[in-house]
């Protein structure tokens, strides 16, 4: 497993549980700069909780899209995320890197409720210039199984990735790059999926805590067709927003309630082992962050300033990139791709 890469371009591919994305990325100018985005449909049920249910289905609807995008995705970086992939902070002796490397599946064995035999292991020496005796390290362990079905998948649909990363990693390197406020204080990532939220917990702009939340936007489309006899197209117009449903605050709300429960608890769970400072502040994204009035609604829950994020106000696209896409429409399903595709050289 690999979180860094150097390409002139790079292509971000997000295999989520409702839609398949695409970013492709031009590093050879003075800033990167957005040269295609494409989005396609899955099936529904194809992906159900993070779990492929219909491999082949997913590797010729990934095929489709990258032949029909016109993308040649020589840099390709994907990712891995859900309940096999563990993030976390760790103190350890202090030593040299190389060392550390030697050491870190005896260190892990501690801190990672998996087979030590089973599963990927990676790091990052979080003060590496200190002089204490101990040292933080950001531990990443993931299941080998979950590392070798992504890659099968992928050649399946003919790609060979350049690099995997880790879904909250590459959250992260968006909204940095976007959102340099994030190195300051305590912040909460949040991405809103089609089934599940991610909660990304940073500290001084470092993730250092993950959750995952079993909330999306299928669940409010779910209660719209249940509770209001609204066929799946009403529904999913009431939940982007094309058309107006005098009581959709009530099922936003109620699934804003998880939501806000969740980050409530990593948010205390941090305060106990970190520093103990609060959170000061929440961004979302994922294609649950359109759904209207969420972010307003969270906001209100958590006493927080919360916003939608722009995964795009510091990095250009080029004209015509996104066609035919509404690119506001779709900015907030983007942010994982595109923080895929910024890995720069």
């Amino acid at each position: 497993m690999a979180f860094f890469g150097r390409s002139k371009s790079s292509t971000g591919l997000d295999i989520g549980s409702g839609f398949i994305k695409l970013v492709q990325v031009d590093h050879s100018g003075d800033r990167p700069e957005v040269t295609r985005v494409a989005i396609r449909p899955l099936l529904p049920d194809a992906i159900v909780e993070g779990e492929v249910m219909d491999p082949s289905l997913v590797a010729r609807t990934v095929k489709e899209l990258v032949d029909d995008s016109g993308i040649r995705p020589d840099g390709l970086v994907a990712s891995i995320g859900g309940h096999d992939v563990i993030i976390k902070k760790i103190t350890m002796e202090r030593m040299a890197e190389d060392d550390a490397r030697q050491v870190l599946p005896f260190e892990a064995e501690r801190h990672v409720p998996f087979d030590p035999q089973s599963v990927e292991l990676d790091f990052q020496i979080l003060d590496p210039e200190g002089d204490g005796a101990k040292m933080d390290v950001l531990l990443v362990a993931a299941k080998r199984d979950l590392v070798q079905d992504k890659l099968a998948l992928l050649s399946d649909a003919g790609l060979q990735p350049r690099v995997v990363d880790v879904d909250a990693f590459a959250l992260h390197n968006a909204f940095e790059h976007n959102h340099p406020e994030v190195r300051d204080g305590v912040t909460a990532l949040v991405n809103v999926g089609h089934e599940m939220t991610n909660v990304n917990i940073l500290v001084a702009g470092i993730p250092i805590l993950t959750r995952d939340i079993p909330f999306g936007s299928r669940r409010i489309r779910e209660d719209l067709q249940r509770e209001r006899g609204l066929t799946a197209e009403e529904a999913e117009e009431a939940v982007q927003g094309r058309a107006r449903l005098s009581d959709l605050d009530a099922f936003v709300d109620r699934g804003v309630e998880d939501v806000a429960m969740g980050i409530e608890r990593a948010a205390a769970f941090l305060m106990t082992e970190d520093s103990g400072e609060s959170l000061g502040r929440v961004f979302l994204s994922g294609g649950g962050a359109r759904i209207p009035g969420l972010a307003e609604a969270l906001g209100r829950r958590l006493g927080i300033e919360t916003r939608v994020a722009n995964p795009f106000e510091r990095v250009p696209v080029r004209p015509g990139a996104a066609e035919p896409l509404n690119l506001d429409e779709a900015a907030p399903m983007l942010q994982l791709p595109l923080g895929l595709a910024l890995r720069s050289p």
